[in-house]
């Protein structure tokens, strides 16, 4: 079967050889016992993996080269904790970590840039939700905003999406050449509003409620701002167990609340 070429960040895909099982296992081995030239072979046909990841960014990033080079540290860094005894496929370690090491980054990194094309559908979605939830006291969906701006759902989500990590609440986004509209301006006033103060007492209650590892992993995500990877290497079990414990959590939230 042909391969065809497929080039993200410089890298031809179509000459990326893909490994056997077998293959992968002798290499950690060769690897382990301190043969660095099996470690670059790990490395270089595993970079499928950082690049699968990358798709789900590039539509939202400038600078996806920067991107892909804080994958590969992703990559080493799973290929140098790899344990074979743990007889589980490499992947499916080394994914979590690769991700974990790309949101770190943007998460942290100023130079991170989102592309300007995707921050204006983003502000234009903003103004109309505002408008839209002045005139019905209500707000629009994202399938109304989408069919104002004449796009579709998964571009208006992606767009909006794109803003979380980057956007100070003071940055100005819309301008018709009179008064700015800055992001503070979509924000409740928490000081002024006194039923925030036991909508928050609810919500501590709630939290207090949980089973102990449900309420660290809230307070860990969510006030500290850790990534359920950091909580999985902190804590010894999978990402996966760190997600279903959150979720977990989230819905017990719900029901209090309810």
């Amino acid at each position: 079967m042909a391969r065809h070429k497929v080039e993200i960040c410089g890298v031809n895909t179509a000459n990326i050889k893909v490994l056997s099982t077998d293959e992968m296992v002798n290499l950690f081995k060769k690897y382990k016992s301190g043969d660095l030239k099996a470690k670059e072979t790990l490395i270089n046909c595993n970079l499928k993996l950082v690049l699968s990841i990358l798709k789900k960014y590039s539509n939202r990033i400038d600078n996806m080269d920067d991107l892909f080079q804080i994958g590969c540290i992703g990559l080493i860094k799973a290929i140098d904790n790899f344990d074979l005894d743990h007889e589980v496929k490499f992947s499916t370690y080394a994914v979590p970590m690769i991700l974990g090491e790309i949101k770190r980054y943007i998460r942290d990194n100023n130079s991170v840039r989102i592309a300007r094309s995707i921050k204006d559908i983003a502000y234009k979605a903003l103004k109309i939700k505002e408008e839209l939830t002045n005139k019905y006291n209500k707000e629009p969906t994202v399938k109304i905003i989408a069919e104002k701006l004449d796009l579709s759902e998964y571009e208006v989500c992606n767009a909006l999406e794109s803003l979380h990590d980057t956007v100070s609440i003071f940055e100005p986004i819309y301008s018709d050449g009179g008064d700015t509209l800055f992001l503070s301006d979509q924000l409740e006033d928490k000081k002024s509003d006194m039923n925030n103060i036991d909508i928050n007492i609810t919500i501590k209650d709630a939290i207090n409620n949980l089973k102990e590892r449900e309420k660290y992993i809230i307070k860990q995500r969510y006030m500290i701002g850790k990534t359920q990877m950091e909580l999985s290497e902190e804590l010894g079990i999978s990402q996966a167990q760190i997600s279903r414990i959150e979720k977990n959590g989230i819905e017990n939230i719900k029901k209090y609340l309810n």
